[in-house]
């Protein structure tokens, strides 16, 4: 069943995310979907706060991704490192995207991370079977933000 939620601040955006961190596991892909603008990072910071990684937060997008290395997770939940992927420029370099998404070895660290993917829908869903969606929108008029995340099965080939 979807988790639905108006976000009025990123640092509700952030909240949520940390809140979202309370149930994944290793091994989880969270996709992250929305334009430009709608929290995608503000929720990967709030998803790495709840998870206790080491390292700050930003926006991967020149350098694809950036892995996080685990800390102390709150609540005494086992640790876990972050893997943070912003998919947006894979395919601009003249290999097709998912060839370079497969040189990313993703997969490989689905084992024992949690992979957060911006701008992943349509491109990674493949790599578990089973995902986190979580989907942001926002009003042009407006701050607020909409958030829906649920897991989905994954058709894997």
């Amino acid at each position: 069943m979807p988790v639905e939620a108006d976000l009025a601040t990123a640092a509700e955006t952030a909240e949520f995310g940390a809140r979202l961190a309370n149930v994944l596991v290793a091994g989880d892909l969270v996709i992250l979907d929305g334009p430009l603008g709608a929290g995608k990072t503000a929720m990967t910071k709030g998803i790495a706060a709840g998870l206790g990684v080491q390292g700050r937060v930003t926006s991967p997008t020149f350098v694809i991704a950036r892995e996080h290395r685990p800390g102390p997770r709150p609540r005494g939940l086992p640790p876990v490192a972050l893997v943070h992927v912003d998919a947006y420029r894979l395919g601009l370099t003249g290999q097709s995207a998912l060839d370079e998404l497969d040189a990313l070895d993703l997969d490989t660290d689905l084992t024992d991370a949690i992979v957060v993917v911006e701008w992943g829908e349509g491109l990674v869903e493949k790599l578990a079977e089973r995902h986190v969606s979580v989907r942001l929108t926002r009003d042009p008029d407006s701050e607020i933000r909409r958030v829906v995340a649920s897991r989905v099965e994954s058709v894997v080939t």
